[in-house]
């Protein structure tokens, strides 16, 4: 596939990604009780606006692309755990996870993190990654997990089922938060390793 051609699929991706974002937005503020930070408040949400944008982004030229080895690595680690998470512990959850529109839950869940896999499998970079821009991919969700259990704590409002201490306890939910973050690292690592391995091979 020439650059020009993926520029065009990355733009269309991207394109995609937020206008499921808006659309599920725009559909809920009609919606009886509907908070707006609460739904910014979950993590598919704000990966997939994450991933889109840097779609948009590196689709305006290959030097971009380049420079963005890093950003897209995140990209591509968040989106590939939010497709993990949802398919092991949030199937049939939709409702509550605030995407009950098929389509939009289709491409949040299953298409966008498929892509942003893809995406760092598929192109070719020739930057390699350090350890250290391995942990800077890691403080988002670190944060994210603090923001969550903080903010839930002080409004009673849990984006996820698995964060409710107050129903699941501090046990359930700590072993939970570690495997989650365990499977962050190790994607990661795996994400990392792939990418300098190719930049031998250029």
């Amino acid at each position: 596939m020439s650059a020009s051609s993926l520029r065009i699929v990355r733009l269309g991706f991207g394109l995609l990604g937020l206008l499921a974002v808006s659309y599920q937005f725009y559909a809920s503020t009609s919606r009886p009780g509907f908070n707006p930070v609460n739904y910014f408040s979950y993590f598919t949400i704000l990966s997939n606006l994450f991933l889109a944008l840097v779609l948009l982004i590196t689709a305006s030229s290959n030097k971009m692309f380049q420079r963005a080895t890093s950003v897209r690595g995140a990209a591509a680690l968040y989106m590939t755990i939010t497709g993990i998470v949802y398919f092991v512990l949030l199937r049939g959850l939709e409702e509550s996870l605030q995407t009950p529109i098929p389509w939009v839950n289709t491409v949040l869940h299953y298409v966008m993190p498929l892509v942003g896999l893809l995406d760092w499998l598929l192109v070719r970079s020739t930057v390699r990654l350090s350890r250290n821009q391995l942990v800077s991919w890691l403080l988002f969700p670190l944060l994210y997990l603090i923001y969550s259990l903080v903010r839930g704590n002080l409004t009673d409002f849990y984006p996820y089922p698995f964060l409710n201490v107050s129903k699941q306890g501090p046990l359930i939910v700590t072993v939970i938060c570690l495997i989650i973050m365990f499977a962050f690292i190790i994607v990661g690592s795996l994400l990392r390793w792939l990418n300098n391995r190719r930049h031998h091979e250029i």
